[in-house]
């Protein structure tokens, strides 16, 4: 087989680099190791920045998030058993963030990607990458029984942290940059409408929480736990006992409801670099990993595809490669920006284990200040509503 651009993994990066191309006429192929029906379901961010929005309609893939979306212009950070709002569009000149499960982003995607007649390989097994070194890069797989070797022009790595494809970067042509952080967080989904209209960011004693929600029926909640913590220790009224300390203020409720899904997330960061190497390109998280505080995981996903979808139809076009020479450095000064935002977000609301009393003055001094200061707020609004891409 032959295609210009061949796509390794079928999450929002991939997905979208393929609709980006085809809308500028380049031919591309996805190769996912994974079920259609797993990658869809697969509960993931469901938090959008403006541009995301942004391009998603722009694309024509902006039908059913105009209709189930549900657009936030603040957030509210909680401690000392008070609510304080950041009022993020009025910060940002109108920007604001979208609630849109990541399943949806990727349902969407694929049927846009089939109904133009995109190619996309469901359920490839024993996935390798070679050749990224000559002009000629290839993929191979095997689907439905037989081997399928796959000739591009390019490969683009959006297979994940644990995915194939930044493995194929020699040893001396990568760096490694990561930190793991000692928590992690227990998320659940619920059966019951949020008790809340905006996101709330929650630091206590007993640690981090975030109450955030999926849909007017659908909650998303989440708890700081330790990291090697097991999802047996947690039955649901644990969970929902420590959801009522952490989340607790004056005049306000937590409803309690059916949990659909429990899971435990490890916390860290990490950054490859640089994120192309010869004819291989990384984007997503097979290149960078964020704490979720941020909410900018599928963000940071989406540029990256934005850059080098805009790259290659301008060598394609013309043969400038000057974008596709300078992707990975265009690319990493906004994943270093993120990486800072998440990480001082982590660091401002969780609690560390070697934490003193000196170290929470510090972090409630941190909390007093953004929401007592029009400055230090607009610099979170607009990181969490997301810097424009230009």
């Amino acid at each position: 087989m032959r295609t210009k651009v061949g796509i390794v993994g079928a999450g929002p990066a991939g997905l979208m680099l393929s609709h980006l191309l085809h809308l500028h006429g380049i031919d591309s192929v996805i190769v996912e190791k994974r079920s259609r029906e797993y990658v869809e379901k697969r509960v993931r961010a469901g938090v959008l920045e403006q541009s995301t929005v942004d391009l998603l309609h722009q694309t024509g893939c902006g039908q059913r998030l105009a209709v189930d979306a549900l657009v936030h212009q603040g957030i509210e950070l909680l401690f000392d058993g008070h609510t304080h709002r950041i009022p993020m569009s009025e910060l940002t000149g109108g920007r604001a963030i979208t609630i849109y499960g990541q399943q949806k982003v990727v349902h969407d995607l694929t049927e846009a990607r089939l109904a133009a007649g995109g190619q996309i390989y469901f359920d490839a097994a024993d996935v390798a990458v070679s050749g990224i070194e000559s002009a000629t890069p290839r993929i191979t797989f095997t689907h439905d029984g037989r081997t399928v070797e796959l000739a591009c022009d390019i490969v683009a790595g959006c297979d994940g942290f644990h995915g194939v494809c930044r493995e194929t970067i020699p040893p001396a042509g990568r760096r490694i940059h990561e930190r793991e952080y000692p928590f992690a967080w227990l998320g659940i989904l619920a059966d019951v409408a949020p008790s809340t209209d905006e996101l709330i960011y929650a630091h206590h004693d007993r640690g981090f929480a975030l109450h955030s929600l999926r849909s007017p029926e659908i909650s998303r909640l989440y708890l700081q736990v330790e990291p090697q913590e097991q999802l047996t220790n947690w039955p649901d009224e644990r969970i929902w006992d420590e959801l009522q300390i952490r989340l607790a203020h004056d005049g306000w409720s937590l409803k309690q409801g059916p949990i659909l899904e429990k899971s435990i997330t490890p916390m860290r960061s990490f950054v490859c670099e640089p994120m192309q190497h010869g004819r291989l390109f990384l984007a997503g998280d097979a290149a960078h990993i964020v704490p979720p505080t941020g909410a900018k995981g599928l963000n940071l996903a989406i540029h990256d595809v934005y850059v080098l979808a805009t790259a290659l139809a301008a060598w394609y076009d013309g043969g400038d490669e000057t974008l596709l020479a300078s992707y990975s450095a265009t690319c990493l000064r906004r994943v270093w920006r993120v990486q800072h935002f998440s990480w001082w977000m982590t660091s401002m609301l969780h609690r560390f284990p070697d934490d003193d009393v000196f170290a929470q003055r510090l972090q409630l001094s941190q909390l007093e200040y953004v929401v007592s200061s029009s400055a230090a707020a607009t610099s979170l609004a607009e990181n969490y509503v997301g810097l424009p891409w230009d």
